[in-house]
């Protein structure tokens, strides 16, 4: 009787903490996100209305637009969001569309990589050491609650502009 009340318990536990990694959402649509680097201010918006802001680190060079593999920086610029990853190593991640056409001729002129795999995330699963602030390789770090409420709350091809 106590094994399979401590299987259970246990069962039990794993699936209310799942429950909460996956929030919906039934307010208006997100319409543009806007990004402020040097102040780590993330806007989204319905039109012309904010619905939500955040405060966010960076990667951990983050002055300067992102240019090639390895940096440390995060984009500047205007992109979409392009995918949505809910089995990664940073609680759910929201891709962002970088490297652009532009990025890739500019890293191919200098002979190197732009580098990719651009996200906006929640903090790191164990084993992982963040250096606090602006520990990413380049991408946006918020906490694990608000990327729960980002996940839900973008869809693909929403526009990003990542400014200075």
């Amino acid at each position: 009787m106590t094994r399979r009340f401590a299987l259970f318990g246990g069962l039990a536990l794993t699936l209310a903490g799942c429950a909460t990694k996956f929030r919906t959402y039934n307010g208006p649509e997100v319409t543009r996100l806007q990004l402020f680097k040097a102040d780590r201010t993330l806007f989204l918006f319905n039109d012309s209305k904010v619905l939500k802001t955040y405060k966010f680190d960076l990667g951990f060079a983050p002055v300067g637009h992102k240019q090639f593999e390895g940096d440390g920086k995060t984009p500047e610029g205007s992109y979409t969001v392009d995918k949505r990853n809910p089995d990664t190593k940073f609680h759910l991640s929201v891709g962002i569309s970088y490297p652009n056409e532009a990025d890739i001729a500019y890293a191919a002129s200098q002979g190197r990589s732009p580098g990719g795999e651009i996200f906006i995330h929640g903090g790191p699963r164990p084993g992982i050491d963040p250096i606090k602030p602006d520990w990413t390789a380049g991408c946006i770090a918020v906490t694990d609650s608000e990327i729960e409420h980002i996940y839900a709350m973008l869809r693909d091809g929403t526009p990003i502009d990542i400014f200075a």
